[in-house]
């Protein structure tokens, strides 16, 4: 073909690419560079142009002339993988070309069609000589997130609104297997048996598990201690007879209007034979209504005592399930929940302040891990330590008993209230982690020289503290130091950036996902491990550089990406597959728990639906480009 022809069929297809976004707002030469690198293909009615058996995507296309009928490539017919069209101007494949993994739907010509091709390769080396086209193909994977959150939403507004109506039928409203006691069984058994459960009330049923009466913690003041009632005595001499009983098919309505009927606190859920199977509280019902921030935080800040920590514990798991229903973020839902469960935590030590005489010493309450990050979800258990001055006139072995006496008084308690105690003894009770200034300094600056494994492990852990109660200042000296001593040894970082780079993210080559890592849990990703965990560890190192005193992970790369000259663009990217991963470990481990389950981090990527595979895709991609930037400026 002669040079004039060739110029005139580029200059065809730029004066068409003008007419349509984002070509319109491109540059000069980069839609030179288009123009001259595509291809027009023809593609007949009915022709399939682009599907996932045909393997991994080669080309962008960009709709010259005809209508394209898009639909999932699973075959489902429900309404979130609805066909939709194609027109002219339009292009398709991004998501698929940026994972380079095959298209997860079906392009079908609905009446012949032209379309301009522009090859793998070509559509990599545009997206880096045009801002426009990169930032187009970046708003594109956002939207792919905005339609999952939607999803997301959607799903847990119908569990919210199933959960938190008056409507609900007492079977769905009893979530354990009542706990019950024969009349025969003496005072002092139940009493304990309340106690060591956290029960507010005990049901008694005979043989054949039949209702005979209720006892409450209220019955103990009235009908135990100010009669002088023996603890020997059979329950059944002290509790309420004729309980008040519900079938399960009832719903919260009867239950709320019984209970004020006859002036009581709990009505017994009974199936058709008349067999006890749960108890409803007055507090069911009230959480049924929905508690508020304010409430919750009121409640916190009021309780005297680990029986309403306990429930304000709960209130916030509903709390952060409204959240979810309403579209808010995972960023901003781990905030949440951290942040009122370090109000739970300052009110335990307050409460253990009482019975522990630190008077006059300069001290501060640390939390580690994700809890220092400000990352806490709905599984998690503690990481704590202290950090306190000893003056010259002061016995370091004698104050350091008094934090540990107190330390695992609320280490247990923080435990009775929903905070299990760290399997590898991370808490303040911990000698090792009960220590003044000078040697956490020192502790500091012995793993920085020594970068050993352990010592990385140990930062991974250690480095993202953050305060909770006391001398918040201590905290920032520590803060201070840490750098001192980073800033002085590139080595260490240049080590901790190999140790980020340990774990690479779960994508396959053939496959869109590699799971299997786990042999007790085929089939299944880690979402700590190779998804929260690469973003972490890389924000870390980041944040340790360049000084950056933020914890958090989001906040670490904002604030970390603009001294390091990384584009607004990029680092929204980042963020959006972090917090689409953080959200993805919300949902599993609501569903796990709500299965009577302890809530995990494994999820299995064939039970997503097709957007959400595409963003968890992408979202790993985001991971392995904050890796790739460690290698580069590390030289690893």
């Amino acid at each position: 073909m002669s040079n004039s022809a060739t110029e005139m069929l580029v200059s065809a297809c730029i004066r068409f690419l003008q007419a349509h976004p984002p070509f319109d707002r491109m540059e000069a030469e980069a839609l030179c560079f288009l123009a001259e690198h595509v291809t027009l293909a023809h593609y007949p009615k009915g022709a399939r142009i682009l599907s996932s058996e045909m393997g991994v995507a080669r080309a962008l296309y960009i709709l010259q002339h005809g209508r394209v009928r898009v639909r999932s490539s699973g075959g489902a017919s429900n309404a979130d993988s609805a066909p939709s069209t194609l027109g002219p101007g339009q292009a398709f494949a991004i998501g698929a070309l940026m994972a380079q993994h095959p298209a997860s739907s079906v392009y079908v010509a609905r009446e012949e069609v032209f379309c301009y091709e522009l090859p793998v390769d070509d559509f990599f080396t545009l997206t880096q000589k045009s801002t426009v086209f990169n930032l187009f193909c970046s708003q594109h994977i956002a939207g792919l997130l905005k339609h999952s959150q939607q999803q997301l939403q959607l799903q847990f507004a119908q569990r919210a609104a199933e959960q938190r109506t008056m409507n609900s039928p007492l079977a769905a409203i009893v979530k354990r297997e009542p706990v019950s006691v024969a009349p025969e069984t003496s005072i002092r058994q139940v009493v304990a048996l309340m106690a060591d459960r956290h029960l507010g009330s005990m049901v008694i049923v005979d043989a054949g598990e039949q209702p005979l009466g209720i006892f409450t913690l209220s019955d103990v003041l009235k009908r135990i201690v100010l009669p002088g009632t023996s603890l020997e005595q059979p329950i059944s001499s002290v509790m309420s007879d004729l309980p008040q009983t519900l079938p399960l098919a009832a719903n919260a309505h009867d239950a709320a209007l019984t209970m004020a009927m006859h002036g009581i606190r709990h009505v017994l859920a009974v199936d058709e034979g008349g067999r006890l199977r749960g108890v409803v509280s007055e507090r069911d019902l009230f959480k049924l209504q929905g508690a508020g921030l304010r409430q919750i935080r009121h409640a916190i800040d009021a309780a005297s005592s680990l029986e309403v920590l306990q429930h304000a514990r709960e209130d916030v798991r509903q709390l952060s399930l409204t959240m979810l229903a309403e579209g808010v973020g995972g960023q901003e839902i781990t905030q949440f929940i951290s942040t009122l469960n370090d109000t739970v935590t300052r009110r335990i030590i307050e409460l253990n302040l009482d019975r522990h005489d630190l008077y006059g010493i300069d001290w501060t309450w640390l939390s580690f891990g994700s809890e220092g990050r400000d990352e806490q979800t709905f599984t998690t258990d503690q990481d704590n330590g202290i950090v306190y001055i000893c003056t010259d006139i002061m016995d370091r072995e004698q104050t350091q008993l008094r934090f540990l006496d107190f330390a695992r008084d609320v280490n247990a308690d923080l435990d009775t209230c929903g905070f299990p105690l760290c399997k590898g003894n991370i808490m303040a009770s911990n000698p090792s982690l009960c220590l003044t200034l000078e040697e956490w300094e020192e502790k500091f600056a012995q793993w920085v020289r020594t970068p050993e494994p352990q010592a990385l492990l140990n930062a991974t852990i250690f480095f993202d503290f953050r305060p909770l109660y006391g001398r918040f200042n201590l905290a920032h000296r520590m803060r201070i130091s840490l750098f001192r001593q980073t800033n002085g040894n590139p080595l260490f970082l240049r080590m901790l950036a190999q140790n980020a780079l340990s774990v690479s993210p779960p994508l396959g080559r053939i496959r869109d996902f590699v799971t299997g890592a786990d042999r007790e849990h085929p089939g299944t990703i880690d979402l700590k491990k190779y998804g929260v965990r690469l973003f972490t560890d890389a924000a870390r190192v980041f944040a340790l550089a360049r000084q950056v005193e933020a914890t958090n992970t989001v906040a670490r790369i904002k604030r970390a990406g603009a001294l390091m000259n990384i584009s607004p663009e990029d680092v929204a990217a980042s963020l959006e597959g972090f917090n689409f991963i953080q959200l993805l470990r919300l949902r599993h481990q609501h569903f796990e728990q709500e299965h009577g389950r302890a809530g995990d981090n494994l999820i299995r990527p064939d039970e997503l639906n097709e957007i959400e595979r595409r963003i968890l895709k992408e979202a790993f991609r985001q991971a392995r480009k904050l890796q790739a930037r460690l290698k580069l400026d590390y030289q690893i």
